[in-house]
C-alpha cells in the first residue's frame, strides 16, 4: 500500500485537509489552562553527551539520561513524562530542546499523551527544536491521544544549522473511553523548519475538525490515526528511500508517503492508519529504520 505525499509547502499555504476558518472569541467563564515552559540542552562533554541544563516544571517530568547502545556509549536516551494525566482544557504547554554541537540524543515519551475534553480555547502544546553542526536529535514521541470534544493546536519549529543531523516524529490518534466512537472537536498541526538565520524553510498548517475526520468523506478516507517525520541532515543512503520506508509502514498496516522537503531542507514522510495501534507499530518500523541510518546504530530497546 501506498500514500502519495505532496511536498510541504515554504510559503503560508493552504490548509491541507480542511479550509481554515478564523478561531472564535473565547468564551466568558472559558476554562484557563496552565502555561508553562520546560526546556532542556544537550552538550558534548568528557566525550559523551550530556544533559547540561534543564528546566522542567510541573507537569513535566524526566528521567535521567539513559545510555541504550553499547556501541554508540555517547548517545544519550531521555524519557520525556507528564505528572498530570495529559492535556486539559486551554493548556499552552511549550517543550524547547536544543542539542549542541556534537551532542547526540535521542528523546521518547513513556508512553501516549491524553488530550482532555478542551473548550473554545484550544489545548496548545508547542515545540521549539535547536539543533547545532555536527549534533544529532531524534525526538519521537508517542501519539497524542484525542479524546472526545479535545480542541488541540499543534505547534512545531525546528532550526538546524548546517551539517545537522535530526529525526522529528508527531502523532495522533483517536479513543473514546466510552466505546461509542465520539471524536474530538478540532484539531490545528503547525510546522516550520527554518534556517539558523530565521529564514522559512518549510512552513504547513493543517486543520481538521471531528466531525469531518470522521465523516463519510473524511480527507483521511478510513484511517483514524495519522503521524508524519521529518528526517534533516541525511546523508545518501538506499535504507532511506521511499520503496524500503513504504514496506516497513506496510507490513504494520500503515499508508505510507515518502517525499523531499522543498528548499533542500530534507525528507518528509506521512504515515496513515486505522487506528493508534497500528500507528504505533508503523511509526516504530520506520523509525527504527531512519534512526540507524543516521545514527550509525539501532535504537536501543526502549521500555515502556
Amino acid at each position: 500500500m501506498h500514500l502519495s505525499l505532496d511536498a510541504l509547502s515554504d510559503d503560508a499555504g493552504p490548509d491541507r485537509l480542511l479550509s481554515a476558518e478564523p478561531a472564535g472569541a473565547t468564551a466568558p467563564g472559558a476554562p484557563v489552562g496552565r502555561r508553562v515552559q520546560a526546556s532542556l540542552v544537550f552538550a558534548r562533554g568528557g566525550g559523551t553527551t550530556v544533559l547540561a541544563r534543564q528546566t522542567v516544571p510541573y507537569p513535566f517530568h524526566i528521567t535521567r539520561a539513559f545510555r541504550m547502545h553499547p556501541e554508540s556509549p555517547d548517545l544519550a536516551t531521555l524519557y520525556l513524562q507528564s505528572a498530570s494525566g495529559g492535556l486539559y482544557a486551554a493548556d499552552h504547554l511549550t517543550l524547547a530542546i536544543e542539542a549542541r554541537a556534537g551532542a547526540r540524543a535521542h528523546v521518547t515519551t513513556q508512553a501516549g499523551t491524553v488530550v482532555h475534553r478542551g473548550g473554545p480555547d484550544p489545548s496548545h502544546q508547542e515545540t521549539r527544536l535547536r539543533v547545532a553542526a555536527d549534533a544529532f536529535l531524534a525526538f519521537n514521541p508517542d501519539p497524542l491521544i484525542l479524546f472526545p470534544g479535545a480542541h488541540l493546536a499543534v505547534s512545531t519549529e525546528i532550526v538546524a544549522e548546517a551539517g545537522a543531523r535530526a529525526i522529528v516524529t508527531e502523532s495522533v490518534a483517536c479513543h473514546d473511553p466510552a466505546g461509542q466512537g465520539r471524536l474530538f472537536d478540532r484539531l490545528d498541526l503547525g510546522l516550520t523548519i527554518r534556517s539558523p538565520e530565521g529564514r522559512a524553510l518549510v512552513r504547513e498548517r493543517s486543520r481538521i475538525d471531528g466531525t469531518a475526520f470522521g465523516g463519510p468523506d473524511s480527507p483521511m478516507g478510513e484511517g483514524r490515526a495519522y503521524g508524519t517525520m521529518i528526517v534533516l541532515g541525511a546523508n545518501p543512503d538506499d535504507r532511506l528511500a521511499p520503496s524500503p520506508l513504504c514496506r516497513a509502514a506496510d507490513t504494520a498496516g500503515c499508508l505510507c508517503g515518502v517525499s523531499p522537503l522543498p528548499n533542500g531542507a530534507g525528507l518528509g514522510l506521512r504515515l496513515l492508519a486505522p487506528d493508534g495501534g497500528s500507528l504505533s507499530a508503523g511509526m516504530e518500523a520506520v523509525f527504527r529504520i531512519v534512526f540507524e541510518a543516521m545514527s550509525g546504530c539501532e535504537p536501543g530497546r526502549r521500555r515502556k
